[in-house]
């Protein structure tokens, strides 16, 4: 009677996990869509039922997943900057609750660029120079004697990261932080390059302002004097340079649960990789107006089909280890 009841537990439990459904938790992050939908894809491909939320902020989507740790679903979000966002990981639950899986996306670098002609011109090479007033005034928009940058939007992790830096190096008297919805500002900045006139923004990779403004091309990277990082203690680069941002990597973060019910996903997250540049790529097309919900998706399903051979690897890996 015991080994028929041991059975039957067994099978209740089975066919609960069998039956659990991903959620996928999309962030507001429109250049984020493209990979966030190729997950999507690898665990409809798995078998599973997939919802996907509409778009939500980085803060939300960690609580989301974190609200859910114990559950038997799969709650999960394609584009967990690491280290970048390890405060946001942190404050909604941490290791307990949520877990990142695998390197999904490598190399992304990040930091302030000016033009190269400016750079060139006033030799300079680190952010800090714009403590001078007048090498800062080179960069003033608006006429009122300070350097404007093309900054982050509120929220972002690049955010707590500049803030922190104006007060370490001393820049608040020199530097405009200005924030806001970052196309637009880097959009207007490109436009203001066009014209001849110095720029100074922040970026990162991937994403499509590189492909525009090239680095070593038409602009340069400013590195820092020294490392100074609300989260990180150093962002010394092995080489030596220092561009005042870590090198991160985008993982897949998941609610805790799934390590235990979901080898299989945790199996697929481990094996899933997608090189920076093709995500620079996609971006690029979505800045020349393929930005539309419909044309993420067409780009994840052309990306798909281009690498099918990859993708079904990746699939048939994680259905051995279920």
């Amino acid at each position: 009677m015991k080994k028929i009841t041991t059975a039957i537990l067994t099978l209740l439990c089975t066919t609960a996990l069998f039956g659990a459904k991903a959620t996928v938790v999309k962030t507001n992050v429109a250049e984020e869509g493209f990979q966030t939908y190729i997950v999507a894809e690898a665990l409809k491909a798995l078998g599973y039922e997939v919802e996907m939320t509409n778009d939500v902020s980085y803060e939300v989507a960690y609580q989301t997943i974190a609200q859910n740790a114990n559950s038997k679903d799969i709650y999960v979000m394609a584009g967990s900057w690491d280290p970048l966002h390890n405060q946001k990981v942190q404050s909604a639950g941490g290791d307990e609750k949520l877990v990142k899986i695998g390197n999904y996306i490598e190399n992304c670098a990040q930091g302030y660029l000016i033009d190269k002609k400016t750079a060139q011109k006033y030799n300079i090479k680190y952010i800090n120079d714009l403590k001078d007033p007048k090498i800062a005034k080179l960069f003033d928009t608006n006429a009122d004697g300070k350097a404007d940058l093309a900054g982050c939007d509120a929220g972002w992790g690049c955010e707590a990261v500049i803030e922190h830096q104006l007060d370490a190096f001393g820049l608040r008297d020199t530097i405009t932080h200005n924030q806001g919805q970052y196309a637009a500002i880097i959009t207007d900045t490109i436009a203001t390059y066009k014209t001849g006139k110095p720029i100074l923004y922040y970026t990162w990779t991937p994403y499509w302002v590189s492909g525009k403004l090239v680095p070593g091309r038409d602009t340069v990277f400013l590195q820092v004097t020294h490392s100074a990082h609300p989260v990180t203690k150093s962002t010394k680069l092995p080489n030596g340079a220092d561009y005042g941002f870590n090198v991160n990597n985008q993982r897949i973060v998941v609610n805790s649960s799934v390590l235990k019910n979901h080898k299989d996903v945790v199996k697929l997250f481990e094996l899933m990789k997608l090189n920076v540049n093709d995500v620079s790529g996609e971006n690029m097309l979505m800045s020349k107006g393929e930005n539309k919900e419909a044309d993420i998706k067409r780009h994840a399903n052309m990306w798909i089909k281009s690498n099918k051979a990859l993708f079904d690897s990746w699939v048939q890996k994680a259905k051995a280890a279920k």
